[in-house]
């Protein structure tokens, strides 16, 4: 059987670690501040807020949402963005997705000043993960990465699979695993003998998308499985990509779902914040 990441336990830590950061940061004057987009009435996307809303709370960073009408025009979404990039109490800036379809989505993640780029979408965030230089990276992604790592194994020259390709988290996870001196292969809807590929595998990060797609058989005895899925099936249940039940008899340690990823995108998240803060300070 295997041992739980705790995703909610791994991300309680990681907020008591930031309530610390910010209180010392207040003890300068600096207060961390995170500035919310909701556009629109998306069920989820309301429920997704309140709750980063809440966790900003808990740990002392200031946080303003603006909730705006899907009828808003995209000029005026990006007038509210330069507004917010230029605002000295906001450090961080997050557009909740997804944006209603008349929207150019990466168009309006791009007006984010990148400094202020705390869920690390930006061309130029992006760009620095890709070549190992400083920047704010995306916030799953680094959740997954602290997962792992939270097992003790080291990850020097295991096989990692990770299915789903993706911006916000496959290629990204992909590319923090190769750095963390993993042999990484990238799946997707197109790639042959997938379930070959995920049983050879160390790690495996399931990111595709389908509940319930990967099976209990593909998993490599003893490996390390974190599942991003989330899907709300008929009977209201929450399940992710991978099949738990039969998956949790086969690796050495997999991640619940709810209570794994999520959190931990949270936590990274008022991470990206109070390090956007102080990247600011150090620029004065």
């Amino acid at each position: 059987m295997a041992t739980l990441i705790d995703g909610k336990a791994l991300a309680a830590q990681h907020r008591k670690e930031t309530a610390e950061e910010v209180q010392k940061l207040k003890a300068k004057g600096l207060q961390p501040g995170l500035a919310f987009i909701v556009v629109g009435l998306h069920p989820a996307s309301q429920i997704y807020v309140k709750n980063k809303a809440k966790a900003c709370d808990e740990v002392g960073i200031e946080n303003f949402t603006s909730r705006l009408s899907e009828t808003i025009s995209e000029e005026d979404l990006q007038a509210l963005i330069e507004a917010l990039n230029k605002d000295p109490k906001v450090h961080g800036i997050l557009v909740q997705l997804p944006l209603p379809q008349h929207f150019n989505t990466n168009n309006i993640l791009f007006h984010i000043d990148p400094k202020k780029d705390v869920d690390g979408l930006h061309p130029d965030n992006m760009g620095r993960l890709f070549l190992k230089l400083p920047g704010l990276k995306p916030c799953t992604p680094q959740g997954i990465i602290y997962m792992i790592e939270s097992t003790g194994i080291s990850l020097r020259g295991k096989d990692a699979c990770v299915v789903g390709r993706s911006a916000i988290v496959g290629k990204p996870t992909a590319a923090l695993l190769e750095q963390k001196d993993c042999t990484v292969t990238l799946c997707h809807s197109q790639t042959k003998n997938l379930a070959e590929k995920i049983r050879s595998a160390d790690i495996v990060v399931a990111a595709i998308g389908k509940p319930r797609f990967i099976q209990g058989s593909w998993i490599k005895k003893g490996a390390i499985v974190i599942d991003v899925g989330i899907h709300r099936i008929s009977d209201g249940n929450i399940i992710g990509d991978v099949d738990f039940d039969e998956a949790k008899n086969q690796a050495g340690y997999i991640s619940p779902v709810p209570g794994g990823v999520g959190p931990m995108t949270i936590a990274m998240l008022l991470r990206n914040t109070v390090q956007a803060c102080k990247n600011n300070q150090e620029k004065k």
